[in-house]
């Protein structure tokens, strides 16, 4: 059955007011001809026509962190929605609090999901203005509200993004990375072999991958990373938008040392980590010279483990893909012992 529209839409006694309608503020040219209603920005403030949505399933961002990240337009969702959804509700009430705002919500998490979505859009379908939001950013983005928005177009329903902060494109903006191509892989597995098994999914993707990770697991994830991606050039973005926000730049293999030696690190952590480098002119696809630092190393008498490992570290290239290499090189009675 749909949820009864929320009453409780009034600002907090002695509270911050909330946006205010009208135009946006700036500078004015009398003499400029009134903008293009065919291109560039409209004020999407309320107007005289009242303030109240047109029925549907709203998306609305919410900061990932510094609370003055939220945007007018999601203040206006916030206060004036029939449903407000929100992952946590204790959480969301604290950035209601700090705009003034007071109303009922209920939660929409990946426990109770399956039991919500049909409620939920219901109230859609019965005209309501139903407002999602997360803790922090985009709703469906690594979130569960993708299967909301999903169901939602299959009924036929109208579905609407209110777009803000997001801590993947932050991130990306921050890491001085390349940005003309991304994936963004959301938490690697946990446990090291499916890990390393996603992550040699992803060494051939040519542009730069996004991760989120948990603080405990963070070295552990960087050496795989260098491991099954090759020695790249990475940033470790954390408590992006707050007061002790960080950047840390480096290659993998020294990002996880650095965190294995430091221990984990606090706050939300993001991962960028740059596409694969190009192989350098001449070197013929980079097999003639990874061959010749193998057959080096080898003719030398270090170990296969060890000339595996400054052959990958030279040539920036996986490790995993150059053990195979260095098998084909030294024959199969030199692999036995290596089992990485």
């Amino acid at each position: 059955m749909p949820f009864k529209a929320s009453p409780s839409r009034t600002a907090a006694p002695g509270a911050p007011p909330g946006p205010a309608p009208g135009p946006a503020s700036g500078p004015v040219d009398d003499a400029a001809p009134g903008p293009d209603p065919e291109a560039g920005w409209e004020d999407g403030s309320p107007g005289a026509a009242g303030s109240k949505p047109a029925p549907g399933l709203y998306l609305v961002a919410l900061p990932i962190g510094n609370l003055r990240d939220i945007t007018l337009r999601a203040l206006d969702l916030l206060r004036d929605a029939d449903t407000l959804a929100v992952e946590d509700t204790r959480v969301t009430r604290k950035l209601l609090a700090r705009y003034g705002l007071e109303r009922s919500m209920v939660a929409y998490h990946e426990h109770n999901a399956e039991r919500m979505r049909p409620r939920l859009l219901d109230s859609v379908a019965a005209g309501q203005v139903v407002a999602l939001a997360s803790d922090a950013g985009l709703p469906t983005i690594s979130d569960p509200g993708f299967k909301l928005v999903r169901e939602a177009r299959e009924r036929g329903l109208p579905v609407t993004c209110l777009p803000g902060a997001s801590a993947v494109t932050t991130a990306l903006a921050v890491a001085g990375l390349p940005t003309d191509r991304f994936l963004f892989a959301g938490f690697l597995p946990p446990r090291t072999a499916r890990r390393r098994g996603a992550l040699a999914e992803l060494a051939g993707v040519p542009a730069s991958l996004v991760f989120f990770e948990t603080a405990p697991r963070l070295a552990a994830a960087l050496a795989d990373m260098a491991d099954s991606l090759g020695d790249r050039e990475a940033a470790v973005t954390r408590e992006l938008t707050k007061r002790h926000e960080e950047v840390r730049r480096g290659r993998l293999a020294a990002l996880a040392a650095h965190y294995a030696a430091a221990g984990p690190p606090r706050g939300e952590i993001c991962v960028v980590v740059g596409p694969p480098e190009a192989t350098p002119a001449g070197a013929e696809d980079g097999g003639a010279e990874l061959d010749r630092l193998l057959d080096a190393a080898l003719a030398r008498g270090e170990s296969l483990r060890d000339a595996v490992d400054a052959a990958a570290t030279a040539t920036g290239r996986p490790r995993k893909q150059v053990y195979r290499r260095a098998l084909d090189r030294a024959g199969p009675a030199e692999g036995g012992g290596d089992r990485s």
